[in-house]
């Protein structure tokens, strides 16, 4: 038995600028919207920026929206997030803004003011309560961490 679907959410939306299309699923069940930039820049090898998208949203209680990097830029051009996923809570009102660097070590890369620079995946968040305690109860795993399954022909 499947689950059945749910219907997405409401999320409200300012264009803050009326050229730019608004964030939308390229393909049926994508789980990101594109998010293009407002701005043309060029980027030289290492070098950073933080592109403004053009929108602003309202998120329900209880939803972020996390930034995710464009796989496509990354194989291309060598483009990744400094911090992806960028985390955009439910309260914040502002311009969403990409921070993206190009890693490739010889060439730079442009963007033209429209490009589709990232993509805004929308998820439901749970809130936690924290308990500290002297002791954590013990795990199979219990401090492995950072390489510590192996799976790479380094390690």
């Amino acid at each position: 038995m499947t689950d059945p679907v749910r219907p997405p959410v409401d999320i409200l939306i300012r264009r803050l600028d009326p050229e730019i299309p608004l964030p939308a699923y390229e393909h049926p069940g994508d789980a990101g919207a594109d998010l293009r930039t407002t701005v043309d820049a060029e980027l030289a090898p290492g070098e950073r920026a933080l592109l403004p998208t053009g929108i602003s949203i309202a998120l329900p209680d209880g939803y972020a929206a996390f930034v995710h990097p464009r796989s496509g830029l990354a194989v291309r051009c060598g483009v990744a997030l400094v911090n992806a996923p960028g985390t955009v809570d439910a309260g914040y009102r502002g311009e969403i803004k990409v921070i993206v660097v190009n890693l490739d070590p010889k060439e730079p890369v442009r963007f033209k003011r429209g490009d589709r620079i990232a993509q805004l995946v929308i998820q439901q968040v749970e809130k936690a309560r924290f308990h500290e305690v002297g002791e954590l109860p013990g795990s199979l795993r219990a401090e492995g961490g950072f390489g510590s399954t192996g799976g790479h022909a380094a390690v």
